[in-house]
């Protein structure tokens, strides 16, 4: 089921269906008073109740954003990444009184790997802040992920030994991780929204990850942490300066030369006379 998301302040006060929709509404709206519920009788009743009543400001709803991405170069779209390949996760969640943002990166991940490693890390997050029974939607641009969740492709996984009914399940200690953390939520709700759209929120993130690849393709290393083979990317021998090791390298002078052809004349001079060598 949907959920309900009450404006009671905000440009045009309303009940929405989803969230880009109520966020349009309280975004950059000082002193918006908005919160989710499950069902629209609620919703309605949070709506209707004024302000002076409550015996205290309600708590606001939980915000949050997670995108992932690869710069899947030379490759078709859709095929095995390289090594070499930069990949980042980001999260932003936008709690009552602060908004806390991350990223990081590995080489040579897939997007459906960044895409779990976000969901991860603000769940992560979410509980560092003691937060698992706050009222809590998180927006994905990724399909991917919100069906494996929200359609029970998770649990069907798990009953099988973490494998697809069509064998191997990629990046399955990362669901496997994911299911652990999923249940420490009592109010969560995962959402979805069209992916570099007009949606701010995503938009940050898809940003923000953006900006780690671009750090690590200037450093050659993630923003921190390990990369996902445990290497960094494979780089470009160094070409040495021509003047390294000249006594290795370096071809004598001509008058160099003509000492060392008439040493060896004399040499050869020297063993044809005592009958031990003779040119040929």
């Amino acid at each position: 089921m949907g959920k309900y998301y009450a404006v009671r302040k905000g440009q045009h006060p309303g009940i929405y269906t989803s969230w880009p929709e109520a966020q349009k509404e309280v975004s950059g709206f000082s002193g918006a008073e908005f919160k989710g519920f499950k069902t629209e009788s609620e919703a309605k009743q949070f709506m209707g109740e004024p302000a002076a009543a409550k015996p205290a400001q309600p708590e606001g709803m939980i915000i949050g954003y997670t995108d992932g991405g690869t710069r899947n170069s030379g490759n078709v779209k859709g095929g095995h990444v390289k090594s070499s390949d930069p990949a980042a996760w980001a999260f932003r969640l936008e709690l009552p009184k602060t908004v806390l943002s991350d990223s990081d990166g590995e080489w040579g991940a897939t997007n459906n790997r960044m895409e779990i490693m976000a969901l991860i890390k603000a769940l992560e997050a979410l509980i560092d802040q003691g937060q698992q029974t706050a009222d809590i939607t998180l927006v994905l641009d990724s399909k991917y992920v919100l069906d494996a969740i929200n359609k029970g492709w998770l649990k069907g996984w798990q009953r099988r030994g973490w494998r697809r009914s069509g064998g191997e399940l990629m990046n399955a200690e990362l669901w496997q991780k994911v299911s652990q953390l999923l249940p420490q939520f009592s109010n969560l709700s995962l959402v979805w929204t069209k992916g570099h759209a007009d949606n701010q929120g995503n938009i940050f993130v898809d940003t923000l990850l953006n900006k780690t690849m671009d750090a690590m393709v200037k450093t050659g290393r993630p923003v921190r942490g390990k990369t996902a083979t445990g290497k960094k990317p494979a780089k470009a021998p160094i070409s040495k300066p021509a003047t390294h090791n000249k006594q290795a390298n370096a071809k004598p002078e001509p008058k160099q030369q003509k000492k060392v052809d008439q040493s060896v004349s004399d040499i050869q001079k020297a063993l044809e006379q005592l009958d031990l060598f003779k040119n040929p």
